[in-house]
């Protein structure tokens, strides 16, 4: 599957990269790391935000965080707050490239990163900021479990997201959004509406 998704995002990648917000001036702006396993069922790495943070706390995320001052790109962010967060050196990163930016239901303009990582990368959770890493195969969401659909509403935009479970773990929300996107627009996985399951209206 990794080869697949290489090949296709090889032919969209120029395209994306030319939508990238540059500096100097970055604030406001904030990066993640979609990071891939390096194995035949890609796992995507996720975190589970501390408890103890004053927002998103206890939530599922992917690594990542604001852009700071001293970040001369938003590829930097990405990869030097995957390593605060989850000791992932930037060396062992492989970036194929930025996804699309998305938008936060409180204005921050956040650029995803698409990484490959090795299988056996020894992560280890800052324990300030996070309480767990896992992993997820990458065929799980192709499959969309979901339990409900998540309804938010961003720049007067209703937007449908897919929020899963997995081991104990709730996924949804911005997370969600950027997995779900990946999915759709480089493998055409067939997610979309649906009506089978509850459905969540979020302000």
């Amino acid at each position: 599957m990794l080869k697949e998704i290489e090949g296709r995002f090889a032919e969209i990648k120029h395209e994306l990269e030319a939508r990238v917000p540059k500096g100097p001036d970055l604030r406001g702006h904030a990066a993640v790391l979609l990071a891939l396993t390096d194995e035949p069922d890609p796992q995507v790495i996720l975190t589970l935000r501390s408890q103890q943070l004053s927002s998103h706390s206890g939530e599922v995320s992917l690594p990542g965080g604001r852009w700071d001052e001293t970040d001369p790109s938003l590829e930097y962010t990405a990869l030097r707050e995957t390593h605060e967060e989850i000791g992932l050196p930037a060396e062992q990163v492989r970036i194929l490239g930025p996804l699309w930016t998305r938008t936060t239901r409180w204005q921050v303009e956040v650029t995803p990163w698409l990484g490959v990582v090795p299988a056996d990368a020894k992560l280890t959770p800052n324990p300030g900021e996070l309480d767990a890493i896992f992993h997820v195969p990458l065929s799980f969401f192709l499959g969309d479990p979901r339990v409900r659909t998540d309804r938010i509403t961003i720049d007067q935009r209703r937007i449908y997201l897919p929020a899963y479970e997995y081991q104990g773990y709730e996924i949804w929300g911005f997370t969600a959004g950027v997995l779900t996107e990946f999915l759709v627009r480089v493998l055409d996985a067939p997610i979309g509406r649906r009506d089978d399951v509850p459905l969540r209206a979020l302000s």
